[in-house]
């Protein structure tokens, strides 16, 4: 099968259904999880992995051990990776041969040669063509390369959304018998030896307005089976369209229909390039087997974009964090066990280096604080690691001590002490550099650790390696004068001379520092701070390490810059800005600042640099697209990229997705994304979801697995996803004026855009909800308080009383840089704080919040559930005793959406309210 059919958005007839090949890698990955990764991504076709599990069976039956089998489904597995569409009947053979298994050629062979329509290629059913409740009509059947074959000779089980084609070159369908019901191909006389293949499709609705595109498979019909393989097939309940467990999977409904399909989707971060520029490799997160968690591994894409994509790592512990050796090794982190270890453990991270030459993973770097990061000097192969460190005593002796009196108490003396999700202590990190491994030992470690930073008093807060190793660039974090319980970040280079001091000033912070591949150019974000009425600004700064020259490569207030990439020869780097609901990847001059836009739309991540300079390659996501592997030209401007072979595939998406553009009240020009669902139109409008970002200094510029506005337009839903004030890539004077108040031009801009998407005919204006997280969930508070237009608002995270926010929260100086002080200043907090309003709200609001939530802390959402309450508003609360601000887990994000649409459902659209299950 041609891999190259596997497209991001749904992909080609040649390939069976996504849900079905997530199935069938899910039935494989225990027995056969190489065979379940090439079936997932498209590398086998069902014939080959048919031929695969033949060779299995007649190895099992021969008494042979699963090294045996492990070795058979590798040289099958990378035959069809590197010959896409072989038969591997034929080397199935001549392995099982090699491997000592009996048998010969014709026992792989799945159906008869030559059987199809008849012009010699299976048929399959135009998936565009229209369907009513009768049944597909003007229906044609025409040839296609590959479907799945049903495993049972000449039948297929059916559900009540199913008809069936009549035998290859027919056009007419018949309707579906009832569920469950066996029938031959065509409803005709059973098939004989040889028959033609026939079809059968299954379509579901999605919505009255929405026909789901009809998923199909072929039926092959054979002589009568052997046994083994007829028992085989018909206990292999992924196959069959009439099984309850998989209805939702295989009956036309596509990824966005099916929460569970939703959430077992693949996603691909992170990009790291060997040396000679021939390897990519990504970090993949995928479902755990008990759907519980995701885990982690590392996959290698092919720069040029022709081999499918090849699993290197597996473990219940996960892999991430990959990047290469001089040499083309493969350093990655992970809490994997050390086999070889005399009391192996899983409880931190370590440094694993897998040989270029092949070969098992071993450990390379284990410290009692485990390692958090890493960096690779691009031609010494020194290490910089991150670990934690105690504050005083040895790390191991004080972490053994303390589990054995049962202390977790920390003992602070510096704000902060929480971040994120998560209690800082009792250690700090600390960066050590480190000597590369010796090549010629393959058992060699990282050598002796030498202290880098942070020094007494300060925090480390990230690093840059020159090529050489010999320069390191460190960011910490050190006491703001202007506030005891503030921090600012300096920027220091560490040489063989001593440490200079780059940066460091009041009212800014020095950091993002990157040095370019030449080894000549250290470069880092200026990032002003924000005070009421002055938003951040970023500036793009330069040092020369040859004579020590600074300049401003892209000045303050131009962009927002959110990654730089060093180009390999030239004074260039690659900037990723943010840039009018895009993030485009620019081209910089360092010298003259002369920029050229290489990208012409999406949202960029992860961009590296071929060695030899000739391309880019990035992660490339936009609203409606989520993140995939490209190559760019390093010099064309506004191009469209080239898509490599990934690991995710979604089906198409339910909908489309168009711009809206109002002006507001002081002339300033706004702009939204408006995602349709699928069949609105002027008579069958669809009603609307405002959805507001969170930040707020954020943009509506990139896929979201976790607030995706597709699974909403799968339900029927208009989502209008606006950037109000204070969002990204509009310019310094989107950011001032609401800088330090919220409550006022973000407030009136969600409302302008509003009006703009309601004008619309194809949007219902007298069905419209609101609902935003974080900032989005403070704006949401703030509107549930000053207009009475929404018939629901949702809030998650969300800001309710502004001072206890900016008293309690992880990252207390930084808001209150931005609002003030909040005893000299108290009129600026009580103007924006939504909590003031509580007695206006007449809206009906879904709270949601996480107790390890320490952005927002918890107590915003049991203070606003309790205003509410108190106040008669009718309201709900959706509380997560473990969840952090994002809540992340696959089944609590599941039940996240399922409650919102219970909500808006009821509330909305009129329906009776239903509780969702298992809350």
């Amino acid at each position: 099968m041609d891999g190259d059919e596997c497209e991001v958005n749904g992909g080609s007839a040649g390939l069976p259904p996504l849900a079905l090949r997530q199935a069938l890698a899910a039935t494989l990955a225990d027995r056969l999880p190489l065979a379940a990764d090439a079936v997932l991504v498209g590398t086998l076709d069902a014939e080959q992995l048919y031929a695969l599990i033949e060779g299995v069976e007649q190895l099992t039956r021969a008494g042979h051990g699963p090294d045996v089998i492990a070795e058979l489904e590798r040289r099958l597995v990378d035959l069809a990776s590197a010959r896409r569409g072989v038969d591997l009947a034929g080397p199935a053979a001549e392995y099982l041969a090699d491997l000592g298994g009996d048998v010969g050629a014709d026992e792989f062979v799945p159906g008869p040669a030559g059987s199809g329509s008849a012009d010699g290629e299976p048929s399959r059913v135009d998936p565009e063509e229209p369907t009513s409740d009768a049944g597909p009509v003007n229906t044609t059947v025409r040839p296609a390369d590959r479907v799945l074959p049903v495993p049972v000779a000449g039948v297929a089980d059916v559900c009540p959304d199913c008809v069936l084609a009549a035998p290859a070159g027919g056009t007419r369908w018949a309707p579906a018998p009832a569920a469950g019901a066996v029938v031959p191909v065509g409803g005709g006389e059973p098939p004989r030896e040889g028959a033609a293949r026939g079809w059968v499709a299954c379509r579901r609705p999605r919505s009255a307005r929405r026909i789901g595109s009809s998923w199909r498979f072929r039926v092959t019909a054979r002589g009568p089976p052997r046994p083994d393989r007829s028992a085989r097939a018909r206990s292999a309940p992924m196959l069959s369209c009439g099984g309850v467990a998989l209805r939702d999977r295989m009956c036309g409904v596509s990824t966005f229909d099916d929460l569970d399909a939703f959430a077992a989707t693949r996603r691909c971060a992170g990009l790291a390039l060997s040396p000679d520029g021939t390897r990519l490799v990504t970090t993949v997160s995928e479902l755990a087997a008990d759907a519980k968690s995701y885990g982690t591994a590392l996959w290698e894409l092919d720069p040029a974009g022709e081999r499918a994509p090849r699993r290197l790592t597996r473990s219940s512990a996960g892999e991430s964090s990959a990047a290469f050796t001089p040499g083309g090794d493969l350093l990655f982190t992970s809490r994997r066990a050390d086999p070889t270890a005399e009391k192996p453990t899983e409880d931190r991270a370590a440094l694993w280096l897998l040989p270029a030459a092949g070969g098992e993973a071993r450990p390379v770097a284990e410290r009692p604080g485990g390692v958090s990061g890493f960096a690779v000097a691009r031609d010494a192969g020194t290490v910089t690691l991150v670990t934690p460190k105690p504050v005083v005593g040895d790390a191991e002796e004080q972490r053994e001590a303390r589990e054995s009196a049962g202390v977790s108490a920390r003992l602070h003396t510096h704000f902060p002490v929480r971040f994120w999700d998560h209690d800082l202590g009792p250690g700090q990190a600390h960066l050590q550099r480190c000597a590369p491994p010796d090549p010629a030992d393959p058992d060699a470690v990282l050598g002796e650790p030498e202290h880098l930073a942070p020094g007494e008093g300060e925090r480390f807060g990230g690093s840059a390696i020159s090529p050489d190793g010999r320069t390191v660039a460190v960011v910490v974090d050190v006491p703001d004068p202007a506030d005891p319980a503030s921090w600012r970040r300096r920027l220091e280079l560490h040489t063989d001379a001593g440490r200079v001091v780059v940066g460091d000033e009041p009212g800014a912070d020095h950091e993002a520092p990157t040095i370019t591949p030449d080894g000549r150019w250290l470069l880092w974000v200026r990032e002003r701070h924000p005070r009421p009425g002055r938003g951040m600004a970023h500036t793009l700064r330069a040092r020369s390490l040859e004579d020590g020259t600074e300049i401003d490569v892209l000045p303050a207030e131009q962009w927002q810059v959110r990654g730089v990439t060093g180009a390999p020869g030239g004074d260039v780097v690659h900037v990723v800005v943010d840039e009018l609901g895009h993030a485009p990847v620019l081209r910089v001059s360092i010298t003259d600042g002369t920029v050229t836009r290489l990208t012409a739309s999406g949202a960029y991540t992860d961009v590296v640099a071929a060695p030899d300079g000739s391309a880019l390659y990035a992660l490339r996501s936009a609203v409606d697209a989520p993140p995939t592997p490209v190559r760019l030209d390093p010099e064309a401007a506004d191009q469209e990229p080239t898509a490599l072979r990934g690991v995710t595939m979604i089906d198409p998406l339910p909908g489309t997705l168009t711009e809206v553009h109002a002006t507001a009240a002081d002339g300033t020009a706004l702009r939204s994304w408006l995602v349709l669902p699928g069949g609105a139109s002027a008579s069958s409008p669809a009603p609307l979801v405002l959805w507001i970002h969170g930040g707020p200094l954020s943009s509506w510029n990139a896929w979201s697995w976790r607030w995706n506005p597709w699974l909403m337009a799968a339900r029927g839903w208009a989502v209008l996803l606006p950037d109000p004030r204070l969002s990204t890539g509009y310019g310094q004077e989107f950011l001032d004026p609401a800088t330090g108040a919220w409550g006022e031009l973000p407030y009136t801009d969600l409302m302008t855009t509003t009006d703009a998407a309601l004008a619309r005919d194809d949007v219902d204006a007298t069905r419209v909800a609101a609902m935003g997280g974080s900032f989005g969930g403070y704006m949401a508070n703030w509107i549930a308080g000053h207009t009475d237009r929404f018939a629901a608002i949702v809030t998650h995270a969300s800001i309710w009383h502004l001072d206890g926010f900016v008293g309690t929260t992880d990252a207390s100086f930084h808001w209150r840089r931005e609002w003030g002080d909040p005893l000299s200043e108290r009129e600026r907090y009580d103007a924006h704080s939504p909590h003031r309003h509580v007695r206006a709200i007449r809206t009906p609001m879904l709270v949601i919040h996480g107790d390890k939530d320490y952005r927002v802390p918890i107590g915003e959402g049991l203070r606003l559930w309790y205003d509410l309450q108190r106040c008669g508003v009718e309201s709900q609360f959706l509380y997560y005793p473990d969840e952090n601000h994002w809540v992340l887990k696959p089944g609590d994000a599941k039940l996240w959406y399922r409650t919102v649409w219970a909500f808006l459902d009821h509330h909305v659209l009129g329906r009776p309210w239903e509780r969702p299950a298992l809350v």
